[in-house]
């Protein structure tokens, strides 16, 4: 069982997102998102609209999947056995990222699906251990801990990418960067990480032991549970509220994730190198907001620190989409001196703004949701806030997809994700947390 609060249970616990984070940092924005777009699809326009394509299908299937696992979880106790197979088809997607090469649209496509698919449902699983390990009080830090632990590791992840794989003449282990070799290595260095720095919490968080039933009356009970789960929503008014809200507003954020490095190339000509010295320095943004933001969402609410981050959000992406592709003006700075500003400078600025905010949005959610959350029904109800996550998800990737087809522009498709942070904001203004929280203790 947890130790209670423990601080070695909450460090094992916040080391799972450490050890995940590089898979969508490198994998899904930064480098192999790219790295499709550019090398194994035929052009960048058919590689967006592509790999909205694979987005799409891993929210559909984690959609499916993640509500009837969670009962499932709940009622036989199976939460981490779930967490830890669901890692390693994570792992083993990240691993299968090696072999594609140019032109090997469908293989690619398939073992990042597999891949992404293993790292969202894992993520459900690590997510129902948070209303267990911490009070309420202090849930807003501790999820901010996590959050930041895994900008940490997404950070120093993107750094070993750039010094051993990306920038050297020479990449490690003498990779052939005629063949791209030294990109698809970078897909065995996430699936390794993502092994190692997952033993932790493996080891040291655990879930109450539950009286072992047969398999089939199990599944049957938790298909009807769910079911009633949907049929008793109004008992979790707030939460409901707060599930809808959420599942507008973070599909805008999982559009942002998944096309970032890839509008960062295709717009503004971003090399390898600038994608991940552009990841490093969001990383750095995105830890230092979700971890000062998770002692804010303590003092004032998850809704509130959610709206501040939406409204940064929506800020940041209005400036990524306006942002010319040319020269604009000269300014004097003291010290520095004479300035050029261009509509790149103003890509890094929302790059910057999209690093603060993310973070906090992501990790106000999970304890926001962890208030919500009844005793004793955390993978449910987790598997509904995966749900949440990914009923619609895959509309903003493929209207971008869409978009970015029709009008040969990734802007176009870009500019999608204002309208979901805006309605999303507008959604979540309804939501009583203190109602909210009330109910779940009924």
């Amino acid at each position: 069982m947890n130790q209670p609060y423990s601080k070695r249970t909450i460090f094992s616990w916040s080391m799972y997102d450490f050890a995940n984070q590089p898979f969508t940092t490198l994998v899904v924005t930064f480098i192999y998102g790219t790295f499709f777009t550019k090398v194994i699809a035929e052009n960048e326009i058919v590689g967006t609209m592509l790999w909205s394509r694979g987005i799409t299908i891993t929210a559909i299937i984690v959609a499916l999947l993640s509500p009837i696992m969670g009962a499932i979880a709940d009622r036989g106790g199976y939460r981490k056995l779930y967490l830890i197979f669901w890692t390693w088809v994570s792992i083993i997607g990240a691993l299968i990222l090696w072999f594609p090469v140019e032109g090997q649209v469908v293989f690619a496509l398939t073992a990042f699906i597999i891949g992404n698919v293993g790292f969202e449902m894992g993520g459900v699983f690590c997510n129902a251990f948070l209303p267990e390990i911490t009070t309420k009080k202090n849930i807003g830090r501790v999820s901010g801990y996590g959050w930041s632990f895994g900008y940490v590791g997404g950070l120093i992840a993107l750094a070993i990418a750039l010094l051993l794989f990306v920038n050297p003449d020479i990449p490690i282990f003498n990779l052939d960067k005629s063949t791209h070799e030294h990109i698809r290595a970078t897909n065995i260095m996430v699936a390794i990480w993502f092994a190692i720095f997952s033993i932790p919490t493996f080891l040291f968080v655990n879930q109450e032991k539950r009286p072992k039933q047969k398999i089939k009356p199990m599944i049957i009970e938790s298909i009807i549970q769910v079911r009633n789960t949907f049929r008793n929503v109004r008992q979790y008014k707030e939460m409901t509220k707060f599930l809808i809200a959420r599942l507008i507003y973070n599909d805008g954020l999982i559009t942002v994730f998944a096309f970032g490095g890839i509008y960062a190339a295709g717009t503004f000509g971003f090399s390898f190198q600038d994608i991940l010295i552009f990841g490093i320095v969001l990383n750095v943004a995105a830890g230092f907001g979700a971890f000062l933001m998770g002692f804010l969402d303590d003092m004032i609410g998850g809704k509130t620190t959610i709206q501040i981050s939406n409204v940064g959000l929506i800020v940041a992406c209005i400036i990524a989409v306006s942002a010319p592709d040319r020269d604009l003006f000269n300014i004097t700075l003291p010290i520095i001196g004479s300035m050029l500003i261009t509509g790149k400078s103003m890509f890094w600025l929302s790059g910057i703004l999209i690093g603060i905010f993310s973070g906090p949005n992501q990790s106000a959610s999970r304890s926001l949701m962890a208030r919500f959350v009844p005793k004793d029904r955390e993978n449910e109800f987790f598997g509904f806030f995966a749900f949440s996550g990914k009923a619609t998800a895959f509309m903003g990737p493929f209207l971008l997809g869409v978009l970015t087809q029709i009008f040969e522009s990734q802007r176009y498709g870009i500019a999608v994700v204002i309208l979901f942070l805006i309605v999303g904001f507008l959604l979540l203004r309804s939501v009583d947390e203190d109602a909210g929280i009330a109910a779940s203790q009924s």
